[in-house]
């Protein structure tokens, strides 16, 4: 332990040395371009679909970015604790800017997917070790607080995240979104390479790449049976091959990490209540998350026939809701505790997620947005409340890979939704248009990419319109179920937490 001490003596030790404050904005602006690419590419998307064609592959975009996102966020928070924080951020951040500069330049949806991939597996470092370096800099009594600031930074990108992934849609070129990013992620390497400093020894650590090969199987093949099932019959052999890889490879990777001396999920942290309920929280809200954010803007565009910029604002909603709660949450924390938190968080995740699944047609953005707002202080509320009491809870040693486990598991429920939904949709309305084809049309899945364009959707016959929207609609409000589903889900097990000593 005094190796260990020696290691943590960052905050005390070097405390003169840290400048703080900018140490703060570094971090924030790593946070900000992490958090900016989620509402700024769902803005984008039917633009980026209408230009590059291929609808059905419409959730690998998100997909692959999460995967690779929820995968590599467990290697990251490990890492931090054995090298340090500032060389994994540094190398997460130079590695997601060369993903967002290639996916400017994809010419199909199968390269700007694996550009997404080379984004996601840079992003898997920047959010769980930007949080672990406020745990380490800021004592106890200021974590709720600055997390609050790193909470609201969501929040913030997402107010600005639709916004500008609209304007830049209508008035540039979708490309713009990726590179967006470019110069934030410039400013944010120059800070923390220059103001970061830490005191590491080191020494030979095992590091359980078993485990993660493992892990990454279990998720991919997971995700693809979720995603390719509404293509495939889900009691076909390649469903029900994919299903038993994905068991045996999860099954495989508990036992190494029972077995490993260094183990990339060590599940004793687990055993501590709160440290189990947030994050099986953060996976039920993670899945909550996606579906707003990804088909929202489907269903304003190419529904209620709005502009990008008009299914932006409604993004924009929740982005407002959600810094709001993030910076109110740092108080009630010491006054009301953590389990009372946590249940305001809940109760506004099942609101938002009522006035989604009313949701009409005709009602108009208001509502969504309206939806939008109250599932955001949900989760501003829940996510700040989760990352106090972690940090809290574990030791330095191990606060980088509890810190990650949460981020993971958040991450997990963004894959697992996007697949899940964007499979959902996919079957949902394949299953419409077969039924309710006009007669002497070919309609399919793909053609839904000119719904979502003003121009093409002009030229299409009225009962084709007509047609792919009301699928759109059944299919949206069938994902919009769900959401609501995973939101009462989460409130129950919120109330399985014990109240504050």
């Amino acid at each position: 332990m005094r190796k260990l001490g020696k290691t943590a003596s960052l905050s005390k030790k070097q405390d003169k040395q840290l400048k703080r404050p900018f140490i703060l904005i570094a971090i924030m602006l790593a946070m900000f371009m992490n958090a900016i690419e989620g509402t700024i590419v769902s803005t984008a998307m039917p633009a980026i679909v209408s230009d590059l064609g291929g609808f059905s592959l419409y959730s690998w975009v998100f997909s692959g970015y999460l995967l690779m996102n929820a995968v590599t966020v467990l290697i990251y928070g490990k890492l931090s604790d054995i090298l340090g924080r500032k060389p994994v951020l540094l190398f997460g951040i130079a590695v997601f800017l060369i993903g967002s500069f290639l996916c400017g330049f994809a010419n199909s949806m199968t390269e700007l997917i694996i550009y997404r991939f080379i984004q996601g597996f840079g992003a898997g470092a920047v959010a769980p070790v930007a949080s672990t370096i406020i745990g380490d800099i800021y004592k106890n009594d200021e974590r709720a607080r600055v997390q609050g600031y790193l909470s609201s930074v969501w929040g913030i990108s997402a107010v600005m995240g639709p916004a500008l992934g609209g304007l830049l849609v209508e008035n540039l070129t979708w490309k713009l979104v990726f590179w967006v990013n470019i110069p934030l992620g410039i400013l944010s390497f120059i800070g923390i390479w220059f103001f970061l400093h830490e005191n590491i020894e080191k020494k030979k650590r095992d590091i359980d790449y078993l485990g993660a090969s493992l892990l990454t199987l279990s998720i991919s093949t997971l995700m693809l049976i979720l995603v390719e099932g509404g293509n495939w019959s889900w009691a076909s052999a390649p469903i029900i091959s994919l299903a038993l890889v994905a068991l045996l490879a999860f099954i495989l990777f508990i036992l190494q990490e029972k077995r490993a001396a260094e183990p990339m999920m060590p599940f004793e942290i687990w055993q501590e209540r709160s440290i189990l309920i947030a994050n099986l929280v953060s996976l039920t809200t993670g899945v909550m998350m996606i579906g707003l954010s990804s088909f929202l803007p489907t269903f304003v565009q190419g529904v209620m026939e709005r502009s990008p910029t008009v299914a932006g604002f409604t993004l924009t909603a929740m982005s407002i809701g959600w810094p709001i709660a993030s910076m109110v949450s740092g108080r009630l924390l010491s006054k009301i505790g953590f389990k009372s938190t946590s249940l305001l968080g809940g109760c506004s995740l099942i609101i938002g997620s009522l006035i989604l699944v009313w949701m009409k047609p005709e009602a108009g953005p208001l509502l969504a947005a309206i939806g939008s707002f109250f599932v955001g202080v949900g989760m501003g509320l829940t996510s700040t409340s989760f990352i106090v009491v972690i940090q809290k809870t574990v030791s330095w040693e191990r606060r980088g890979i509890a810190t990650a486990s949460n981020m993971f598991m958040r991450n997990l429920g963004n894959t697992v939704g996007a697949a899940l939904l964007g499979g959902v949709m996919n079957t949902k309305l394949h299953s419409y248009i077969s039924e309710h084809e006009p007669a002497g049309t070919e309609v399919t899945i793909d053609t839904a990419n000119k719904l979502l364009n003003s121009e093409e959707r002009e030229m299409l016959p009225d009962t084709v319109v007509k047609v792919l929207q009301e699928g759109l609609t059944l299919s949206l409000h069938t994902i919009y179920l769900i959401v609501l589903a995973f939101s009462i889900v989460s409130f129950i097990l919120l109330t399985r937490l014990t109240k504050n000593k």
